[in-house]
């Protein structure tokens, strides 16, 4: 039986897909392009055009499981439940999916589910923090001193075939973290040393600095600022605020508290090892 990614060459689905290749499963992925690397088979699927809902079951109609990564919407269930019940009714019995309102309506419907819900990705500071690392020297956040048990997307892809295979499936939601946690912020000159050789251990900016050879600082941003940042990644206004809003609660402490609760996976990519392998992404031309 056959395993469907939607965002099959997203972050997660594509090192998802790899997993699941390597142990012998069939698998398709579903993009919007309907294209993907080599060894794997893709079709076109677009949550803005209904009428490509249909392609995964029409390509492989033995899809049995789903790893279901909604659109970037405030408001995502109208838009994902026609292909929640068209997946049911070809007969999907599992799937693995990211946001709340679809977690509900699949307790609802009774279907097997995963639910998983990362903290933010290790990987943003290589994609969307890039640039200005690059050309600025800068991470630009609203996230203060907050501190962030960042988590890689390999974590997250090895979390959903363990869900996705796993012989009785969970049916419940887990919390996706990191084994550190770090802040974005740069070291302070004016603490002492022994405490300023404490804090580099837990500081993005304080890795970069020492991995390429140069100040890398975090500036703090206004609300407005980091929604106008986000709608310039052609996110939309409300999506925009949604993640403005969720990155200030970081200041306030709120994805610390994740470490240690019983329903959080902790992974074992960390952070450094990230830096260190990536550094080309942060050099300047």
């Amino acid at each position: 039986m056959t395993t469907l990614i939607t965002g099959g060459t997203g972050k997660t689905g594509i090192k998802l897909a790899r997993l699941i290749h390597a142990a012998g499963h069939p698998v398709l992925l579903a993009s919007r392009k309907g294209v993907a690397p080599s060894p794997f088979k893709a079709i076109t699927f677009d949550w803005t055009d209904p009428a490509t809902f249909e392609n995964p079951f029409k390509a492989d109609p033995n899809i049995d499981k789903v790893y279901l990564v909604a659109p970037l919407i405030l408001d995502v269930l109208p838009v994902v439940k026609p292909f929640i019940e068209l997946a049911i009714s070809k007969g999907v019995k599992r799937g693995g999916v990211y946001v709340g309102k679809v977690h509900e309506y699949l307790v609802e419907r009774g279907v097997d589910y995963t639910v998983l819900r990362p903290t933010w990705f290790i990987e943003n500071l290589g994609e969307f923090h890039a640039q200005n690392i690059r050309e600025n020297d800068e991470i630009l956040s609203v996230t203060k001193d907050g501190r962030i048990p960042l988590i890689g997307t390999d974590d997250i892809a090895k979390t959903a075939y363990d869900a996705l295979f796993a012989t009785k499936s969970p049916n419940t939601d887990y919390f996706l973290i990191g084994p550190e946690l770090y802040s974005y912020t740069e070291v302070r000159s004016d603490l002492s040393f022994e405490f300023n050789q404490l804090r580099r251990l837990s500081q993005a900016a304080a890795l970069l600095s020492e991995t390429l050879g140069r100040k890398i600082s975090h500036r703090h941003l206004t609300n407005d600022e980091e929604i106008a940042i986000f709608q310039q990644f052609g996110i939309s206004p409300e999506y925009a605020q949604m993640l403005n809003h969720a990155e200030s609660l970081i200041a306030e402490g709120i994805e610390e508290v994740l470490v240690g609760q019983s329903k959080a996976i902790t992974g074992t990519h960390k952070l450094r090892d990230f830096i260190q392998a990536n550094k080309q992404l942060w050099i300047k031309e």
